[in-house]
């Protein structure tokens, strides 16, 4: 039987690959981007009530209006924006799905979408399975800053969208507020729509500041903001996320969602609403820098090279430079055969597979499995 080819990614992912590969190798995993902690008591006890009294039926379509309203009064305290939680926020399982419907939302045929790469591996076959093309810029190493010049000349009358992520996942580099202001130069005038992929907003480090979307009021009119709740409670299995954006892209995400999706967990929802509510522990800022740091003070007893810090994000990206010239696809498998510790190749996040000699670690893991992830990685040898 034929299928049709919806996309042009190939196999499977690279992070089902490494994390089957650190498996079967039993090579501890800095791959796939997940916590191995236990999430907090509170929300662990919150979902079970949740369960226990009786929430276990179909929530609304656009999620529990109790958890919309607590995102609303969230993004008012934190970003001074206000929200309309009936007309503004839609719930979804997960982010990536987010993403999905936002691009389904708003492109058909013909039309193209601008793709700041290295990228989430899911943009590119989104915006190829609803038919239109994905057109990438390359954001430079080892900075990863944004080139607007670039990005303005990637845009043409078939743009439809151009889809942002900050922090930014892999490089763990961060926008400024001049970012975006350069971004609304760009689509001024136009019908480009913004996604907003934010999904590590309240991991930020180093004392700098998550510049949302929605704090810009000219972009905020053209934008879906996209979250997950994985990110910031730890429980990324719970595949919770959420959508927010202006009445009229929320009604054309909620065609889509209701035909996909239609509704989400509803004890996971009951479970955020309550911990949104009465949220008492430590901030995940605060958790994943400790992490961030941890993981930086043992790497520096390593051959790798950090060009920067990660600024937000899981994820800290190391130049293998001193140790080995192969390909970082190559390296990254013999890394997890031969050291038994796993990682991603950043080549994987681009389209054309571009190799900077990088690979991303994820640090959000407890002290001893980053502990012994480096001992196994103090046994390499430079160059």
């Amino acid at each position: 039987m034929n299928f049709p080819s919806k996309h042009t990614a190939t196999g499977t992912t690279i992070f089902t690959v490494m994390s089957a590969l650190a498996t079967q190798h039993n090579a501890i995993n800095l791959s796939q981007g997940f916590p191995d902690f236990h999430i907090d008591e509170a929300l662990s006890k919150a979902l079970g009530d949740a369960a226990r009294n009786g929430f276990n039926q179909y929530a609304p379509m656009p999620g529990l209006p109790a958890l919309r309203q607590q995102i609303a009064a969230s993004f008012k305290r934190r970003y001074n924006v206000d929200v309309d939680a009936d007309n503004e926020v839609t719930i979804t399982p997960g982010a990536t799905y987010a993403i999905y419907t936002a691009f389904t939302a708003i492109l058909q045929p013909g039309n193209e979408a601008i793709v700041l790469e290295p990228a989430y591996d899911s943009y590119i076959p989104n915006i190829e399975m609803n038919g239109a093309k994905a057109v990438t810029v390359a954001l430079p190493a080892p900075d990863f800053n944004v080139d607007w010049n670039k990005v303005k000349d990637a845009v043409t009358e078939k743009t439809r969208a151009i889809i942002i992520n900050t922090p930014h996942n892999p490089t763990g580099a961060i926008w400024g507020k001049s970012d975006w202001d350069e971004l609304a130069n760009i689509v001024r005038d136009t019908n480009i729509v913004i996604l907003s992929d934010e999904v590590y907003e309240q991991l930020v480090f180093d004392g700098e500041r998550h510049y949302s979307v929605l704090e810009h009021p000219e972009l905020r009119q053209r934008s879906f903001a996209l979250y997950s709740f994985g990110k910031v409670y730890n429980c990324t299995g719970w595949k919770m996320g959420y959508c927010i954006a202006p009445p009229e892209f929320t009604q054309a995400f909620r065609r889509i969602h209701q035909f996909v999706g239609f509704t989400v967990n509803t004890p996971a929802q009951h479970a955020l609403a309550h911990i949104l509510a009465n949220d008492t522990a430590m901030p995940v800022h605060t958790l994943m820098q400790q992490k961030r740091d941890h993981f930086l003070s043992l790497i520096k007893e390593t051959p790798f090279t950090i060009h920067k810090p990660a600024k937000g994000s899981y994820f800290q990206l190391a130049s293998y430079e001193r140790i080995s010239d192969m390909p970082d696809m190559e390296f990254a498998q013999w890394l997890t055969k031969e050291h038994g510790v796993a990682t991603i190749p950043v080549s994987a996040f681009y389209k054309n597979k571009q190799d900077d000699k990088l690979i991303r670690f994820c640090f959000s893991k407890k002290e001893e499995t980053l502990n012994a992830a480096v001992e196994r990685l103090k046994k390499l040898s430079e160059l």
